[in-house]
């Protein structure tokens, strides 16, 4: 091998290394651009699934009935109630599910969407704006598409509200608590030979806060405000940002007194511990 050719391969040798080094220089910043977004994207899932905890540590489902072909004109104020509750309370923390009109199908997915959501660290509301039946010793809530001629249809085609808490209490909610605005004079009750009117006591189970428009077995007419008495008193009483068994029992007692003792709500409760409702959801 004479100079030049030496020469020619000592040159060869040092582009090849440099080529070396530049592919090494690539695959090193390629790898570390690969962590970057590797631990970018676990930050991302991190916090979508605190988020995704956070939306469901507060759990709401809201249902306004309004509009029975059997009833001589349309409930307006539970729609309005349920429209304005909702807002309240994703104001205060709570991932709401609202239904209005709901048929006794929408009623049931709505059930079924909430037990599936419902963790251990939960706190469950349920509110109901619509026309109420109780039939045997439990209380329904009624569909917009329910047809009425005896009491075992109340049974049959209601949902009752004793068997959505039941569900709450097996899903192991944190806190339940049930706003049941349906003591009205339903247009099915001179269909049944024997009726009682109103709704029947509402069965509290553990750690349970229960409101509901009127006492067990008594009816009471409709205001003639955009929101019902109950949901009216009770708006303002969230608003005040005090614990939640504190606003039920200020609407039970501001009701009560306005009226002169002609409706007079009830309040049941077995909380063990506050839920308080405020500008934090805390």
């Amino acid at each position: 091998m004479n100079v030049r050719q030496l020469d020619i391969s000592r040159r060869t040798i040092a582009v090849v290394a440099a080529l070396i080094g530049t592919v090494s220089l690539v695959i090193g910043a390629h790898a570390a651009l690969n962590m970057r977004a590797l631990d970018a994207a676990k930050a991302v899932t991190t916090d979508q699934v605190t988020g995704s905890i956070g939306q469901t540590s507060r759990l709401a489902l809201v249902i306004g009935n309004g509009h029975y072909p059997d009833a001589s004109a349309p409930l307006t104020q539970s729609i309005n109630d349920a429209r304005a509750l909702s807002s309240t309370l994703r104001k205060n923390g709570f991932d709401v599910d609202m239904v209005e009109d709901a048929t006794k199908d929408d009623m049931v997915r709505a059930v079924n969407r909430l037990k599936s959501r419902i963790k251990r660290d939960t706190v469950v509301m349920l509110f109901f704006g619509g026309f109420g039946v109780q039939a045997g010793r439990q209380s329904y809530m009624l569909p917009v598409d329910a047809v009425i001629w005896k009491e075992s249809d109340v049974r049959r085609q209601g949902v009752s509200i004793d068997g959505v808490l039941d569900m709450m209490k097996e899903q192991g909610a944190k806190a339940k608590l049930v706003v049941v605005d349906a003591s009205r004079r339903n247009p099915y009750e001179r269909r049944f030979r024997s009726y009682s009117h109103g709704l029947a006591p509402i069965g509290t189970p553990d750690n349970a806060l229960i409101l509901s428009s009127a006492s067990p077995g008594k009816v009471v007419d409709d205001g003639k405000g955009e929101h019902s008495v109950l949901v009216s008193e009770l708006l303002g009483n969230l608003a005040a940002q005090g614990s939640a068994e504190s606003a039920f029992n200020k609407t039970r007692v501001a009701i009560s007194r306005a009226s002169e003792g002609d409706q007079v709500p009830t309040v049941s409760s077995s909380l063990l511990e506050d839920v308080h409702f405020g500008e934090a959801g805390g």
